[in-house]
């Protein structure tokens, strides 16, 4: 049997499996997604690409700002779903995902119980892991606390950044959403609780703050995080050039240890290179983007743009 699913999702991950699911010509009845939003400098409403995937596919697509609104969920209960399938969703109310008899699970872009929380890809590289993965769950009435259904493991090496990690991911994601629910439709799984560990390392949202290069953190620490928010959200500073302060983000990046007496982080440039001080050694920026420009590598950069010696970070 395939059974009717209802899919929720937004993002470009959740895209994806959609269409991995669609393929194999699943019963997608309805997808849930956010509501649409004003974007760009023009503030137009902008559709996501998931609902545009809907639309030319005929799933019924349903957008509420309010999970808990009446019409809505008699709406859901009208398809009649067997599965609901989520996939970088909100938090869901037990009034919606107790709705189909085979339960409601959700894909999880980290080996629960580490990394619950809305960046898992980005922390964990981060923070330095060697291995990550994928875990299906099912729903409960807490964040990402859900009994588990199935796991795979990914290696993270020396040169991830999170784009490559988020490939690599969605690859190993695609399998485990269709196993999770061929074995949620034989009835051929267990659900199991979620170990207890000493320490959860957590994934908060990105935000400004925590997206900001502290120069005052280990140059190691400075340089996994250029790489765990690199393309996408990027790691930012703030360029000091006799006081005309610009924000740019660094996307790519080398570290070199030095031993020196400098307490400030000023901005060397050697031939092409660009090298920020640090109290460590040195950062080297191999691509920069400044604010509202594209990416540019150091060497293009230096082509129009000339940094003086008394030009440092913040």
């Amino acid at each position: 049997m395939k059974p009717k699913i209802i899919f929720f999702g937004t993002p470009h991950f959740a895209l994806e499996i959609l269409k991995e699911i669609s393929s194999l010509n699943y019963n997608v009845e309805a997808l849930v997604t956010a509501p649409d939003r004003p974007a760009g400098r023009g503030r137009k409403i902008k559709t996501f690409e998931i609902k545009q995937y809907a639309i030319n596919n005929n799933i019924s697509i349903y957008q509420p700002y309010d999970l808990k609104d009446e019409e809505f969920i008699n709406n859901l209960k009208k398809h009649r779903a067997n599965l609901f399938v989520v996939v970088a969703f909100r938090f869901i109310p037990k009034i919606i995902w107790s709705i189909p008899e085979l339960g409601t699970f959700n894909l999880h872009a980290s080996l629960l119980p580490d990394y619950r929380g809305a960046a898992p890809i980005n922390w964990a590289i981060i923070n330095r892991e060697k291995i990550t993965g994928v875990t299906t769950f099912l729903i409960d009435e807490n964040i990402d606390t859900g009994k588990i259904l199935l796991t795979k493991k990914c290696d993270i090496n020396s040169l991830d950044n999170y784009e490559s990690l988020y490939n690599k991911l969605l690859i190993l994601a695609k399998e485990l959403v269709l196993e999770t629910i061929i074995c949620l439709i034989t009835k051929n799984i267990s659900p199991k609780k979620q170990k207890i560990i000493k320490k959860i390392n957590f994934a908060p949202k990105l935000n400004n703050q925590n997206t900001k290069i502290n120069w005052m953190f280990p140059l190691n620490y400075i340089y996994s995080l250029i790489k765990g928010l690199s393309p996408y959200p990027g790691a930012w500073a703030i360029l000091n050039d006799c006081n005309l302060k610009t924000r740019f983000k660094i996307l790519d990046c080398e570290i070199e240890y030095l031993n020196h007496k400098i307490d400030k982080n000023y901005i060397l440039v050697e031939g092409k290179r660009i090298k920020i001080l640090h109290k460590e050694g040195f950062l080297i920026i191999k691509s920069i983007q400044i604010a509202n420009k594209k990416i540019l590598k150091s060497s293009e950069f230096l082509n129009g743009y000339t940094l003086k010696p008394t030009v440092f970070v913040e």
